[in-house]
């Protein structure tokens, strides 16, 4: 359990001159024990807060007065206050069961939880979803809400889930959708296991049961060096090509039927398979792009876009961060973003310290030779979205750019994603760089300025450049 305890109080602002302080713990708001960040910005939206706090042990009373709708200035330390609800599932796919040994115990933390499902888009099997939670979810339209599916035989989902309550809960996910809450679903493809006819299969429940979901995301399972689970094991690029094939039949029945086409390949299996990423527009609006769904063609689209852009002169500056490049969309969802304590903006939460994506680097790329070769870091399925735009970025930069696939030795197995690479395989990758290279970083191996080995980028030598995770950065911080 945590508490609702104050991090951080911007100067000036209304929690400021009431007197709230960093450590203040909050135990009321309004009255009310607040049990998360949810129903603690609904009541701090308010004009005039009443905050009752805990301060050096004792107790009292913090009236903000402040306008209704103005922001108080307060972050949380963390985003849930009272037991999070932990995932009693025994999935052998389970990623945090393939964690090597001697990582921080929050990341083996395994959550079941619909409220970090709302705040951090994390996906829930809903086994340990009740009444009072449906309730609450309608009542408080907590939308959306991610839902693992993985198959709708109760059977096959009750074997991989290794929970009786498998075969069962998606009946929850029925009564979110009659109640219009906004779900999107995934299902994590185990080769022999819930592939071929029993995929199909699940397309067919889909379409027949739960035809209201926004999309469905179909990708492929993780394994690391550390799997004990026999059964789990890595696609064949003739099975990653037989699961291409068969979502792509579903998404004409499903547009046939539906008018959308509501299932999305991750960009895995595009690269495992051998076959081209489809156009951006097939992607609709990328609404699974944190979990890898589309990304690699919003990158393209925004990397050629954003030079085509600079090349007819329209638009962004010369140089710097343009003012309607996206930010933040370097992030990592589910468990590796919650479980650091990222405060809460809005009702979703940062995952990367604003420090690393704003004009704060250019002192960084200013201290550097003009002509300094550049080096993008990136994971081995990053290479292969990266490669094919170099020639371009070289031109646009003046310099020759390379990329650096950085080996996962932390976790091994088929693990190839950027967003898992660590601070102590990024290290040993650049040991070796003594010419002055600009070396650039994607932000989304980070959670609050830490690689998942605890690592952080101060310790990193030679020192690189963190750029957030999408083309437009990419490109603003390579233009001359």
């Amino acid at each position: 359990m945590s508490s609702a305890r104050v991090s951080t109080v911007a100067p000036g602002s209304p929690a400021a001159l009431a007197g709230l302080i960093a450590g203040d713990e909050i135990l009321l708001v309004n009255g009310e024990a607040i049990r998360d960040v949810i129903r603690y910005q609904i009541q701090s939206d308010e004009a005039d807060v009443e905050f009752e706090i805990r301060r050096g042990g004792i107790e009292r009373t913090v009236l903000v007065e402040k306008m209704a709708g103005e922001p108080l200035g307060v972050e949380l330390a963390s985003a849930v206050f009272d037991r999070v609800r932990t995932c009693d599932n025994h999935c052998p796919f389970c990623f945090i069961h393939q964690l090597p040994p001697g990582m921080r115990k929050s990341l083996s933390l395994k959550d079941d939880d619909y409220r970090l499902s709302f705040l951090y888009g994390n996906f829930t099997t809903l086994t340990r979803f009740t009444e009072a939670d449906l309730e609450r979810v309608i009542t408080e339209r907590l939308s959306p809400l991610y839902v693992s599916i993985h198959a709708t035989d109760p059977d096959v989902r009750t074997h991989l889930l290794r929970n009786r309550r498998g075969a069962t809960s998606l009946r929850w996910l029925e009564a979110l959708l009659d109640e219009g809450i906004d779900v999107h679903g995934q299902v994590v493809v185990c080769p022999g296991v819930n592939d071929a006819e029993i995929l199909d299969d699940t397309m067919l429940g889909i379409l027949e049961r739960f035809s209201g979901l926004s999309t469905v995301g179909v990708v492929p399972l993780g394994v690391s060096a550390f799997n004990t689970e026999p059964e789990m094991r890595e696609h064949t690029a003739a099975e990653a090509l037989r699961v291409v094939e068969a979502v792509e039949g579903w998404q004409g029945v499903f547009t046939e039927v539906l008018g959308r086409r509501m299932v999305y390949l991750g960009d895995e299996y595009y690269l495992m398979a051998g076959k081209p990423f489809p156009e951006l527009e097939a992607y609709d609006e990328c609404l699974q792009h944190e979990n890898g769904i589309g990304m690699a063609a919003t990158f393209i689209s925004e990397v050629r876009e954003t030079i085509a852009r600079r090349s007819a002169d329209v638009g962004a500056p010369r140089g710097g961060v343009p003012i309607d490049a996206p930010t933040g969309t370097g992030t990592r969802s589910g468990f590796f973003a919650w479980v650091d304590g990222a405060p809460a903006e809005g009702y979703r939460a940062a995952r990367a310290p604003k420090s690393l994506m704003g004009l704060d680097l250019l002192k960084v790329r200013d201290s550097r030779r003009a002509d300094a070769p550049v080096v993008l870091l990136t994971g081995a399925y990053g290479d292969a979205v990266l490669s094919p735009l170099l020639a371009e970025l070289s031109t646009l930069a003046g310099v020759p750019i390379t990329t650096l696939v950085v080996e996962n030795r932390f976790f091994g197995g088929n693990i190839g994603v950027t967003g898992l690479m660590t601070g102590a395989d990024i290290a040993a990758a650049i040991a070796n760089f003594k010419n002055g290279e600009r070396i650039i970083l994607p932000d989304v191996a980070l959670s609050n300025d830490r690689f998942l080995d605890g690592m952080g980028v101060a310790d990193l030598v030679p020192a690189v450049e963190v750029v957030a995770t999408n083309g437009v950065a990419l490109v603003e911080a390579l233009a001359r």
